[in-house]
């Protein structure tokens, strides 16, 4: 071969190969998934908005471009209780909400978020991820064309702000109470009128005089949405979510079209907010409590043991209206009980005991 002829064939194979090059970048552009996620939380609200942020920027950067991810807030694409419909219909493709919104679609959807006197964050994890929990939310959700992952927890949450005290049971009835989920229909059992909003609606619900009272998260959130300038009275601890589990629900027709790098990327990224969420609660919780009592004079109470001993009453009685729901919802609540009792026992003798101990210790 002559140098002239090397030359003209080299020149052609490295015009190919630029060639290649150029028709295989729009290939890769054409193939990233794009991916709308809608939520329940107002934007940049601390904590579950700002988590649910995060974690769909988590999303697209860890799928390295592979997934193009569009970030709605409540109200911007669609409503707060909106967001099933839209990810269940494929008109997005995934929402980041508290389960038990859905509870009216099947009342196994609250176990999925926290339900009266059920787990805190330790237990939860371990019955998704190791006492069946995740198989059995698996078929509920697909029941509904969708696949959910753990994707953030609030932690032990405040019983809610009241504007008189509640002393008694009898202080509950007649009551308007922002408050969804089961822990809405023990207040129900209990004489109380649960209502159910999204979190950007409670304020202006509670300073009109709409409700009388409200649970929302805890110090951290309920600073911000100033629920101090119309009740002043501040319960604990909270019943109703003793740990307030966030899902990742995503439309699993579209899921089942990824990738399993993709479909990996998603659980990950879930499973990190998961744990970030939960880190990040526990660190501001108690510096915002200070300052609510501080700064705007609210007095932090505890519910006595009488009001607490009808919340047991009321929610041994919703518990069974839920299992003779259906069959899904009675599988879904005796395996919560199993793993209550189980994870619950152990705890009892390692994280209780040592945290009164070392609290009556060093004084904290």
């Amino acid at each position: 071969m002559d140098r002239r002829s090397f030359i003209t064939k080299a020149g052609l194979a490295t015009g190919a190969a630029a060639a290649s090059t150029a028709l295989a970048a729009p290939a890769i552009a054409q193939a990233a998934k794009d991916m709308v996620v809608v939520a329940t939380w107002p934007r940049d609200f601390p904590g579950l908005g700002t988590g649910a942020q995060r974690l769909a920027a988590r999303i697209e950067e860890l799928s390295q471009g592979s997934i193009k991810v569009q970030y709605f807030a409540a109200g911007e694409r669609v409503g707060a209780f909106d967001s099933f419909d839209a990810v269940a219909s494929g008109n997005a493709q995934a929402y980041h909400a508290a389960d038990y919104y859905w509870k009216g679609k099947h009342p196994g959807w609250a176990y999925y978020t926290a339900v009266p006197f059920g787990f805190i964050y330790a237990e939860i994890n371990a019955w998704i991820r190791f006492m069946g929990g995740q198989e059995l939310w698996d078929e509920l959700a697909d029941g509904f064309g969708l696949k959910c992952f753990s994707a953030g927890n609030t932690g032990v949450q405040m019983g809610g702000w009241f504007n008189k005290e509640i002393e008694t049971p009898d202080d509950l009835k007649g009551l308007k109470m922002r408050i969804p989920g089961l822990g809405g229909d023990v207040m129900a059992k209990l004489g109380a009128s649960p209502v159910s909003l999204p979190g950007g609606q409670i304020y202006e619900n509670l300073v009109s005089g709409a409700i009388d009272a409200t649970e929302w998260v805890g110090p951290w959130n309920d600073y911000f949405l100033k629920f101090y300038e119309a009740a002043k009275f501040y319960y604990y601890p909270g019943m109703h979510e003793p740990a307030s589990m966030l899902s990742f629900g995503v439309n699993k027709s579209w899921y089942s079209g990824l990738t399993k790098f993709e479909q990996t990327v998603i659980e990950a990224a879930c499973a990190e907010e998961n744990n970030n969420m939960m880190a990040e609660y526990n660190a501001n919780n108690a510096g915002f409590l200070r300052r609510l009592k501080e700064e705007h004079g609210v007095q932090v109470k505890r519910f006595s043991e009488e009001v607490y001993d009808a919340f047991g009453e009321a929610a041994n009685e919703v518990f069974e209206e839920t299992r003779q729901h259906s069959e899904l919802a009675g599988k879904i609540h005796e395996s919560f009980v199993k793993a209550r009792a189980e994870v619950g026992s152990w705890m009892n003798l390692s994280d209780v005991p040592f945290l009164l101990e070392r609290n009556r210790a060093l004084g904290i």
